[in-house]
């Protein structure tokens, strides 16, 4: 490398690199297609990389295309890529990248991506030690959760975050069905427009029976769906529940706070 483009590095990359070189902090960096390809052209340096933080930066489908030929971050295991511009072409690229085999964290919250960028992870062989998946506030709608719901590659997944997804009830219903996805222990669905039919759908299924958190704020669930969640035999390991800002009416809300899942509960928040 050049020393020209090495004391960029230095400056722009490294610099932002813990002195143990096992996270690179480069959130709110405004970094540009020159920081991505000095970033990538790194070399060794970056080779104990598990936590790379890139969010708040406005990064498109053609950073990520670059970012996602990078072969110097062998190791990483956690990707934030949170709050940009990233629609289904740059998730189509992630899936199918090598960054993607070690990573057990994808943060992608805020971005635009729809059903077909929901298809990519769900299909791609490169994500077989994802654990945790961020996907809130992009569109991927009732299709982007039923490939999910029914997706084989993802055997670790234990926390799927589909806030303000816009699933809908479609949706629920589909993660309700899974037979792929029963590891689940963190399941949220906020701000989804579920109604009692997709709160019903998650009551009555035994394949969440694994979940110890369930959050399904700000949606239009009314009294059958939050007794049907409330009488649930469904939730045996259930410890989390938010469920506020609903439209369950009081009585049945006080029914709630004395029945037996929420003596069970470490925290039940509703309104």
């Amino acid at each position: 490398m050049k020393t020209n483009a090495k004391s960029k590095l230095e400056e722009c990359i490294l610099s932002h690199l813990t002195p143990e070189g096992d996270l690179l902090d480069l959130e709110e960096m405004n970094i540009s297609p020159e920081h991505l390809r000095l970033l990538c052209q790194a070399g060794e340096s970056l080779q104990g990389v598990k936590q790379l933080y890139l969010s708040n930066n406005g990064l498109g489908d053609a950073e990520i295309e670059t970012l996602s030929k990078s072969r110097c971050l062998p190791n990483l295991e956690k990707l934030f890529l949170n709050h940009n511009k990233i629609g289904d072409a740059g998730a189509k690229m992630l899936a199918k990248s090598r960054l993607a085999s070690n990573m057990t964290c994808l943060m992608l919250e805020a971005n635009h991506i729809g059903p077909e960028g929901a298809k990519a992870f769900a299909t791609s062989p490169h994500l077989k030690n994802l654990e945790i998946l961020f996907l809130d506030s992009n569109p991927i709608e009732a299709e982007g959760a039923e490939v999910l719901a029914k997706s084989v590659n993802l055997p670790a997944l234990t926390a799927l975050h589909l806030d303000s997804a816009k699933i809908g009830d479609q949706g629920v219903k589909a993660i309700a069905a899974t037979q792929t996805l029963s590891g689940l222990k963190k399941l949220y669905l906020c701000s989804n427009k579920i109604s009692d039919d997709g709160a019903i759908a998650l009551a009555q299924s035994p394949n969440l029976k694994n979940l110890n958190c369930l959050s399904i704020w700000r949606n239009e669930i009314r009294d059958d769906g939050g007794k049907a969640i409330a009488e649930s035999p469904h939730l045996p390991n259930l410890e989390r529940l938010y469920m506020s800002f609903n439209l369950i009416d009081k009585p049945v809300r006080k029914m709630i706070r004395s029945s037996d899942l929420a003596s069970r509960l470490k925290t039940l928040i509703m309104d």
